[in-house]
This record gives C-alpha cells, sequence and structure tokens, in this order.
C-alpha cells in the first residue's frame, strides 16, 4: 500500500516542483532524481510484491470518501480546462462533448456509482506489475531523454519566444502518475479519474507548440478521447444498474460468468479501450499527435496513453471469452486495424510516420488478442505490450535525436546514418528488428498471437494476421536496409548529442535485450502466473521451456550489431558502384556512356496502393459498422431495458 501510495503521489510532488522552478539547471536536477527515484521505486515495488503475488490478484482494502470527492473534482476542473480552451479556440464540438462527459459523469458518480462501497479500492497482479515496469522505468527515461531533447527544442523556437519547458515536463510527471492511478484502481471511479487526466494531459501536451496545426490535432484527440469517456461513464452507470457494483474485480468476475447485463457493459468499456488505443476509426488522433516534441511521441506511443487502453481490453479478456457480441467487436476492430495500418505504414517516408501507423497496428494486434480472451492469446498479448514499449520507446527517441541533427525525419534522408550517427544507427537498428525479425520477443509474441488464433478456429483472424505480418516486414525491412548502407566518408554530426539522450537510449536498448534474453523467465515469474490466476487450470497449458534457444540467439545478434562499436581496426575501401569509380566521398561513378552518375537507393512506398487516401477508408468504415452493430446487439441482449437504481 505505501509503495502504491508513493508511486502515485511522489510525480505529483516532482510535478508541482517543475512548475515554479525556471532554472535549467534546478530542472535538470529535479527531472534526473524524480526519474530515477520513480524507476527504481517501480522495480522494488515489482520485488516486494513478487511473493504477495504467487500468481493471484492482491485486492488491498483500501476505501476514501475524501479520495471519492478529489476524483469528483478533478472530472469538474477537466471540463472547466477544455470547456475554456473550446471557448478560446471557438471549437463546438469540444465543447459540447465536454459538457456531455462531465455531466454524465457527475450524475453517474453522485447518484449512483458513490452508493456502492468498493473496500478493496486498490489491487496488483502480473499485468499491473507489468505496466508498473513500463510507465516507471520506461516513462521516467523519456523524462529523463526530454531534458537535452527539449533544450534543443526550444534553441530552434524563435528569439523572445517564452520558455514553456516547466509545464511540459510537470505535465510528463503528472501523467506517469495518472498511469499509475489506472493501473492499481479497482474502484472503476477511481479508474475512469485517471482515465480522464491522461486524457487532458495529452490533449495539453498534442498543443504545445501551439501551431494552428498543433491546436487542431490536439482537439481532434481531446473530441475522440471524450467520446470513449463518455463510453466509460455510460458503462460505469451500466454496471451500477445491472451489476451494483463498481469494482472492476467483480465486474470481471460476473462478467466471465455472463451474468445479465455484463455483454452491454463490455461493449461500453471496450469503446472506451478502443478509442484511447487509437483503433479505427480513432486512430487519426494517434497521426496528429506526431507534431508535438518527440518525448510527447514517444510517452503517448509507447509507456502511457495508448497503453492504458490495451491494458483495460487484456484486463476485460475473460469477459470477451464468454461475452461473444463484445469479443467479436474487440476482436475485428483490432484484426481490421492491424491490417489496414500494416498496409498504411508502407506508403509513408516520414519516420514518425512510420512509427505511428505501426504502434496504432501493434495496439491492434493486442486489441484483438483481448477479444480472443483464451488464455494463450492474453499470454501473447502481455508479451506484445512489453516488448512494443521498449523497441518503440528506443525508436522514436533515436528518431527524434536523428532529426535535431541531420535536419530531418524521412526515411530517404537517413542515407549513411550508420556513418553520420554510427551509435545512433546501431541503436535504432535494434529497435527496428526488435519489432520484426526472429529471435527477438515481439515476433516469439507474434507467434503465440498466431498459435491462439489458430486454436479459436478464427479463420479471418489469421488471413489477417497473415496479411499485416506481411505488410510490417516490408515497411520495417525498407528502413532497416536504409540504415544499415555503409559508403563514403561523411561527417560524424552524432558528437553533440546530450549525455541525458544518450543515457535514455543506452537504458531502452538494454532493457529491449535484457526483456528478449529474459522472456522464458519472465514468463515463469509474472505471465503465467498472471494467466493461470485470471483462467484458473486452463492457464496452465502454457508452457515456456523452449525460449531459451532465442534468448541465446539474442545475444549473439547484440554481439554481432554492436561489437564493432569503438573499434580503430575498421578498413575503408573504395565502393565498387558497377563501373569506373570517380569521386568516391560524393558517391559517383563513370557510367556506360563515359557520363557521371550519382549511386543514390530509394524506397519504393508504393503510395497508388496502400496510400492514405485509398486504405484508411475501408479500415475506418468496417470498423465503424462493427462497432455499431455490436451496440444494437448488446442492447438486443438486455431487452433494451435501461434499470435504475433503488
Amino acid at each position: 500500500m505505501a509503495f502504491i501510495a508513493f508511486l502515485i503521489i511522489f510525480p505529483l510532488v516532482a510535478a508541482a516542483a517543475l512548475a515554479l522552478v525556471r532554472a535549467e539547471s534546478a530542472r535538470r536536477i529535479i527531472v534526473l532524481g524524480a526519474g530515477a527515484i520513480i524507476g527504481i521505486a517501480s522495480i522494488a515495488f515489482i520485488v516486494t510484491a513478487l511473493p504477495a503475488y504467487g500468481g493471484k490478484i492482491v485486492l488491498i482494502a483500501f476505501d476514501s470518501e475524501i479520495i471519492d470527492h478529489i476524483g469528483t473534482g478533478i472530472t469538474i476542473l477537466i471540463a472547466v480546462v477544455v470547456l475554456y480552451f473550446a471557448w478560446r479556440y471557438k471549437n463546438f464540438w469540444a465543447g459540447i462533448i465536454a459538457t456531455i462527459q462531465v455531466v454524465l459523469a457527475l450524475v453517474v458518480e453522485t447518484l449512483f456509482a458513490h452508493q456502492l462501497d468498493v473496500p478493496y479500492g486498490l489491487y496488483f497482479d502480473g499485468l499491473s506489475l507489468l505496466m508498473t515496469f513500463i510507465i516507471g522505468v520506461i516513462g521516467s527515461a523519456i523524462c529523463i531523454y526530454a531534458l537535452g531533447y527539449m533544450e534543443d527544442f526550444q534553441k530552434h523556437e524563435p528569439e523572445g519566444a517564452r520558455d514553456r519547458r516547466p509545464f511540459f515536463f510537470a505535465l510528463m510527471f503528472v501523467f506517469l502518475s495518472a498511469m499509475y492511478v489506472i493501473v492499481f484502481s479497482n474502484n472503476l471511479i477511481w479508474l475512469f479519474t485517471g482515465w480522464e487526466v491522461t486524457t487532458v494531459c495529452s490533449f495539453l501536451l498534442i498543443g504545445y507548440t501551439r501551431t494552428e496545426e498543433a491546436i487542431r490535432n490536439a482537439f481532434r484527440q481531446i473530441i475522440m478521447n471524450m467520446a470513449g469517456g463518455i463510453g466509460f461513464a455510460i458503462a460505469i452507470y451500466c454496471c451500477t444498474a445491472w451489476l451494483h457494483t463498481v469494482s472492476l474485480y467483480e465486474f470481471i468476475a460476473y462478467g466471465s460468468m455472463a451474468a445479465p447485463g455484463a455483454a452491454l457493459v463490455a461493449v461500453f468499456l471496450g469503446f472506451a479501450g478502443i478509442t484511447k488505443a487509437a483503433q479505427m476509426p480513432f486512430q487519426t488522433w494517434l497521426l496528429g499527435a506526431m507534431v508535438a516534441p518527440t518525448p510527447t511521441s514517444a510517452l503517448l506511443h509507447s509507456s502511457t496513453m495508448v497503453k492504458a487502453g490495451v491494458f483495460l481490453l487484456v484486463k476485460l479478456a475473460p469477459v470477451f471469452a464468454v461475452c461473444e457480441v463484445p469479443s467479436i467487436m474487440v476482436m475485428l476492430v483490432g484484426g481490421i486495424t492491424f491490417m489496414m495500418c500494416s498496409f498504411l505504414a508502407i506508403s509513408q517516408s516520414n519516420g514518425k510516420r512510420v512509427l505511428a501507423y505501426s504502434t496504432i497496428a501493434n495496439l491492434g494486434l493486442i486489441t484483438a488478442c483481448a477479444g480472443v480472451g483464451t488464455p494463450e492469446a492474453v499470454w501473447a498479448a502481455c508479451f506484445l505490450i512489453l516488448f512494443h514499449a521498449l523497441a518503440k520507446s528506443l525508436l522514436f527517441m533515436c528518431v527524434g535525436t536523428a532529426e535535431h541533427h541531420i535536419g530531418s525525419r524521412d526515411i530517404e534522408d537517413m542515407d549513411l546514418l550508420f556513418d553520420r550517427m554510427p551509435r545512433l544507427a546501431r541503436f535504432m537498428m535494434l529497435g527496428i528488428m526488435g519489432m520484426f525479425i526472429a529471435p527477438f520477443g515481439m515476433l516469439i509474441a507474434k507467434w503465440a498471437t498466431l498459435v491462439s488464433f489458430v486454436d479459436t478456429g478464427e479463420v479471418a483472424l489469421i488471413i489477417i494476421l497473415a496479411f499485416g505480418s506481411a505488410a510490417t516486414f516490408m515497411f520495417w525491412a525498407k528502413w532497416l536496409g536504409k540504415l544499415a548502407g555503409i559508403a563514403g566518408s561523411p561527417e560524424n554530426v552524432e558528437l553533440d548529442v546530450h549525455k541525458t539522450e544518450w543515457g535514455a537510449l543506452l537504458l531502452t536498448a538494454v532493457l529491449t535485450v535484457a526483456a528478449c534474453v529474459l522472456l522464458p523467465l519472465l514468463s515463469y515469474v509474472i505471465v503465467e502466473p498472471y494467466v493461470v490466476s485470471v483462467y484458473g487450470v486452463l492457464g496452465q497449458d502454457i508452457a515456456s521451456d523452449n525460449l531459451w534457444i532465442a534468448s541465446i540467439c539474442v545475444i549473439f545478434v547484440v554481439v554481432v550489431l554492436f561489437g564493432g562499436i569503438g573499434s580503430k581496426k575498421t578498413r575503408r575501401v573504395s565502393v565498387y558502384l558497377a563501373g569506373v569509380g570517380d569521386n568516391h566521398d560524393e558517391r559517383t561513378f563513370r557510367n556506360s556512356l563515359s557520363g557521371i552518375t550519382t549511386a543514390t537507393a530509394r524506397n519504393w512506398y508504393m503510395e497508388d496502393f496502400f496510400g492514405e487516401a485509398r486504405v484508411a477508408p475501408i479500415g475506418v468504415w468496417a470498423s465503424v459498422l462493427v462497432m455499431v452493430v455490436a451496440v444494437i446487439l448488446a442492447f438486443v441482449g438486455v431487452g433494451f431495458g435501461v434499470p435504475v437504481l433503488m
């Protein structure tokens, strides 16, 4: 209990200090110190919690009327903030949706939910421990990385521009606190409060630069995510009305027995998770988040925000396993998103946009696993969450650092990056390989996903996974090939990369490798016990004995990739360019007509086949149709009855 309270409260204290401090040196000390403390405290909590965990859900007796009122106050404050910005920027829809959400949330909280006691307000289990690591260690590393990045970012601001970094770093740490609230709250009201705090923090971070594009994309995010918040509030009402509880643990227990009304609650909670995880048709808010500084993108895409969405969906997997309507909705939306966004990533040359579509696609795969709801699918989903968080945070930070030093985030401008930024290129290649190449953990998790899909007999899911994975291989291989090209002797431009950036990159790279190497141990200690705690004897069929072979192979690959760093014995030779070399440094040669030709290598992006205008509408309308049908069927299942609490 003390550890959980510390993890929730301490980031808020750090945020308050950062909001007040203006001096660069003091900010650096606070961010480095707070990040280190949060990371260490998260690991310490996991270590101390494992004996108590022992393969079961640990419910913590804690209830507080004061916290209930604080949650209500935060809900009102969030609405005030959104309404203020909606009025300031004349955004009608944001104001309307914020008003609807706050009215609905207050009615549910004050008139219904607060009548029900949740004596065990907090809890933790294997999935919570996994998320604690992601939030505390990866999230803190991103905050530390932001120190150097935002220093360079501020230098590129117009002369005389106000330094708003105190606001930026304060929001980053509030984000971490809200995520801890989400993963530890058994009380759905408390969980909803943390859920909405991440929504408004994301809104403010996306609009940080205050450009027209940033403001437009920030409002797109808040509108879509507050629509998901409305779904969450409706789910809480239905849960109180039919099941007479606002305990997540109790709802999952009732839902696992297909209690009346559980399917409808699961549909609305599934809708909330889908919006937060940026699944089609809501993928555009996450793409719009790319206008924000890179640390924001890394935080939203890897360790927070979108992970809150898939966290909730995976928690609900036992309910999806027995409730057919929400299961089909979540499963199909996730599958459609995975395949379509993998196709869309092929047509992108902007590095951050490729990462964005890849993120949405991988979240789609996790969502589909949650919808399937079998023990094998949940096992796969847990590791997809972990490996995606590690590799994607590494890649986002690499692209941000590269952009500041080569002046572009376009993949086609990353020619000779292996020479221009040798260490960074290796980190980037490690992140890319971690996403799609054997024997890294992501591919093992995808294999487990395939097995779980085959076991369900869902042919459509198997086809979706096959085509989506093929597209995944194509866009990652193109990028990897661009990085691996070595020719010429360009100037090394990574000599002035900030130490905080190198520290964060090194930490996430080491963790990516360590997680792959220790995958069997993580499975045995955390994930398998979690699956057993949820599914009982059914979860005992999962075995990971052969995974150590992949672990050994990962070590070999990493040694080959990083073994040459710092070597002085590298011998350079002239580049053979299928003709008579003319200028090695300029990469030119004499062609068959005795003319001078510059050697270039560019990727094929197939925009005519996989462009956004062609592919995105198909996925969007298919997902909309699935969700509309699911909501109708869920209401039909309860006879359109709307019970009122007595």
